[in-house]
């Protein structure tokens, strides 16, 4: 005699048996648009990083041929000093990219987020001063100048950020997380190493701006 025979019907029984299957049915499918979720959020992810990546590396090579050095940076400055007029900048409006997909920026990795965001901004700090510039430089010549020196350090930072987020976005194409967390973890080591190779003549200049102080004092 089957085992449920005294609780249920066999009808009963045909029942729960279906229902189990069902429910079993319910489960796979679940398990299995869960996998395919996934599996479409991590290609988007990819993609996400590809196409910043490529947008972030084409602005840092330009932002690499538009530096100038100290010479043209004084000469530039002079001249708008002395004539009231700025030179046409470039235009550094690089970011229809991440302008097309800031709604989905939150699904990026944690670790990637920042870097890119910081490079973005600092390019929007860029464009700021690009519009502002040739008009101030006709009103006031010198703020102008003062304003274009701080552009200069702007774009400066904007490449140092735009590396950084290039190395980030790498490793996390590449390796993950823990990739980007190794990469960390390598960077504070340099900052280690580099800070204990400095730290014995640094103390011994200090040193010896103490024993000169102590001597002038003496009278000695």
């Amino acid at each position: 005699m089957p085992p449920l025979d005294p609780y249920l019907s066999p009808q009963a029984q045909q029942a729960v048996i279906a229902g189990l299957f069902l429910a079993a049915g319910w489960w796979v499918v679940a398990v299995q648009n869960l996998r395919r979720d996934a599996k479409r959020r991590a290609e988007r992810v990819s993609d996400i990083q590809r196409a910043i990546l490529a947008e972030i590396r084409a602005h840092v090579v330009a932002l690499e041929n538009q530096r100038l050095d100290l010479r043209d940076a004084h000469d530039a400055v002079r001249h708008i000093r002395e004539n009231g007029f700025i030179q046409m900048l470039p235009d550094n409006s690089n970011d229809r990219i991440f302008s097309a997909i800031i709604e989905e920026v939150h699904i990026l990795p944690g670790l990637v987020i920042d870097p890119v965001v910081t490079y973005y901004r600092q390019i929007a700090l860029m464009r700021s001063f690009e519009t502002q510039l040739p008009d101030l430089a006709a009103r006031n010549s010198d703020r102008a100048a003062d304003m274009f020196v701080d552009y200069l350090e702007l774009s400066e930072v904007a490449r140092e950020t735009g590396y950084e987020a290039i190395r980030i976005l790498l490793a996390s194409l590449h390796g993950g997380d823990a990739t980007i967390l190794e990469l960390h973890e390598s960077d504070e080591r340099a900052r280690v190493d580099a800070i204990a190779a400095s730290l014995p003549s640094e103390l011994a200049e200090m040193r010896d701006r103490l024993n000169r102080r102590s001597l002038d004092r003496s009278g000695l």
